[in-house]
């Protein structure tokens, strides 16, 4: 694993309070402030630059970074999905950056799902800023709701990479509701970011399961698989200053999709250690 350049390490994260307390919105004068904002617009880069340069002098940001973001990118380049969604979307860093790898590569559409409607519009106002409009629809609700609502409409038919950051409870829950509407299937591959900071021992167990063991589990709790229950209570508390407590439901998922998982060691934006779980659905026993 290459070494981080402390030079480019954003802000320590606060202890307590370290998002939703007006950072999101002053990041959005801050980029449009500029004075080169005229050079920034339609420029991704520009724009994902001016949002670091926030992050390192101003305030941390709960981005996933350039190190991090580094390994999904090349993901893209590879798999070359023609649909990407992302659980997540807090500032539209990881959008504007894997928008515009998908553009590239030639997809056709990135969602972007954000619980908090605030967030949802910094997100959306940066994507606009970047010329990604094209590419990039923002969806505001509960991922799960989100999920079903753009399967329910026909707007989404099949995940070909998703990128997950968002309440890490709801992981795997949000996975395994997409395995049941057969969104994620042979040939989806899985980016979880956050496995080893603040890390997410019931999302890796899950994607590192045999199907035997997958079964197993499922017969032994009666198809309940309960989400999080091994979450502190303070990892699980973090977003309900505005939303309140998550509410997460139980699901079977399809226990008989292989996946063949890697753990990609990396860099938090501050230069805390951490990892993205890459999972690649190979297979489907019957």
């Amino acid at each position: 694993m290459p070494e981080f350049n402390q030079q480019n390490a954003y802000a320590s994260q606060e202890e307590d309070v370290f998002f939703d307390d007006g950072r999101e919105i002053e990041l959005l004068h801050f980029v449009y402030s500029r004075a080169d904002i005229n050079e920034i617009r339609g420029n991704p880069e520009r724009v994902l630059a001016a949002i670091d340069e926030y992050g390192r002098t101003k305030k941390y940001l709960m981005n996933v970074g350039e190190d991090k973001g580094r390994i999904v990118s090349d993901l893209i380049a590879e798999v070359k999905p023609e649909t990407m969604v992302e659980l997540g979307g807090y500032v539209g860093y990881s959008c504007l950056l894997f928008g515009h790898a998908v553009k590239k590569a030639g997809g056709k559409r990135y969602y972007s799902l954000e619980r908090n409607p605030e967030f949802g519009a910094v997100i959306a106002s940066l994507a606009a800023l970047a010329g990604l409009s094209d590419v990039v629809k923002v969806e505001i609700g509960s991922s799960d709701a989100s999920i079903q609502r753009l399967y329910d409409s026909g707007a989404l038919k099949h995940i070909d990479l998703m990128f997950l950051d968002h309440y890490k409870p709801a992981y795997t829950t949000d996975l395994k509701l997409c395995e049941e509407l057969k969104l994620i299937s042979k040939g989806s591959v899985l980016a979880a970011d956050n496995v080893i900071k603040p890390g997410n021992p019931p999302y890796l167990e899950y994607v590192r399961s045999s199907v035997e063991e997958k079964r197993k589990r499922v017969q032994e709790v009666n198809g309940h698989a309960g989400p999080g229950e091994r979450f502190q209570l303070k990892t699980a508390g973090q977003y309900a200053k505005r939303e309140g407590e998550e509410k997460l439901s139980a699901r079977k998922g399809n226990p008989n999709l292989v996946y063949k998982s890697e753990l990609c060691h990396s860099f938090e934006p501050t230069g805390e250690p951490d990892a993205v779980e890459i999972s690649r659905c190979v297979d489907e026993e019957s």
